[in-house]
């Protein structure tokens, strides 16, 4: 499949508002329903989405008024030595995969991430999600271990099987930390 860039006229990346919540729960839905993006079988209400996720970084694209992807960081621990590692979330709306999208959503992300003090970020992907590997190591995330069954599927085709995650991760340079 080739990639096609989606003119960079036609997308607007922005500061993800409340107004959002909708769209945003829906993509997480169909992330859920690939069975490749997260073990959750639902998407949560949005405060606790919203409490889950920290106030900087969170993004969406938008194409022609709708919202087709959002990022966002969730902290890692809440243990102070922590603060600055944070864990990614990217989804893109299925009907808007394979555009570019990923890409640029998750540039700004980095970018948005060194301006609020965080030097590592962090990402689970499951190995059969090989567009998601590949994309988080186009940008410098880089294989640090896979996480052998850590957990098992409760719903899917997979559902009963324990599945591995593979721990991507990218430092800054920016923030001084090597």
């Amino acid at each position: 499949m080739t990639l096609c860039p989606i003119p960079s006229q036609a997308l607007i990346v922005r500061d993800m508002l409340t107004r959002d919540a909708a769209s945003v729960l829906g993509i997480y839905r169909e992330g859920i329903d690939t069975g490749q993006a997260t073990f959750q079988d639902r998407a949560p209400p949005w405060p606790l989405w919203d409490r889950a996720h920290l106030s900087a970084g969170r993004l969406v694209a938008e194409r022609a008024g709708q919202v087709v992807a959002f990022a966002a960081l969730s902290p890692v621990s809440s243990r102070a030595v922590y603060r600055g590692v944070a864990e990614v979330s990217l989804y893109v709306a299925a009907a808007s995969r394979g555009l570019g999208l990923g890409r640029q959503l998750l540039k700004r992300l980095i970018a948005a991430s060194e301006r609020h003090g965080i030097w590592t970020l962090q990402a689970g992907v499951f190995p059969e999600n090989a567009a998601s590997v590949t994309l988080h190591r186009s940008e410098g995330f880089r294989l640090v271990g896979t996480r052998e069954r850590v957990g098992r599927m409760g719903f899917g085709p997979l559902a009963g099987h324990w599945r591995d995650v593979l721990l991507l991760e990218r430092r800054s340079a920016v923030t001084g930390c090597p």
